[in-house]
Parts: C-alpha cells; structure tokens; sequence
C-alpha cells in the first residue's frame, strides 16, 4: 500500500483518519467500527462493501 496515499485517505462517512492494516490487507475506521478491504493494492471505500468491526476487534487495534 502507498504510503502518500494512505496519507490523504479518510473515512468516506466519517472523515477520520484509516488505519492500515497489512495482516488483513484493511483499512479500518474506529470511529465507526468498519474495515474497508484491499483489492490488488486498491482501497475499496464502499461503505456497503465495508465488514463491521466488533468491539473486541477495535479494542485490539
């Protein structure tokens, strides 16, 4: 994953900064408790197409 692209990317419903995480190839909102998958090095920022996180899973992070 690019890192000046990481840089600029946000939430697409919150606006907070991303999480990258390489393990799962995610990017993670907090916020609102959503990972945004990776796809052949491309972000998918659907919110419909994002995995809800568990609290357990946000604690983690």
């Amino acid at each position: 994953m690019d890192a000046k692209l990481l840089d600029i990317l946000v939430c697409p419903l919150c606006k907070s900064p991303l999480i990258y995480h390489k393990a799962e190839q995610e990017l993670i909102c907090k916020a609102d408790r959503l990972a945004f998958a990776i796809k052949d090095d491309i972000p998918v920022m659907l919110a419909d197409e994002a995995r809800e996180l568990s609290l357990k899973e946000v604690e983690a992070l």
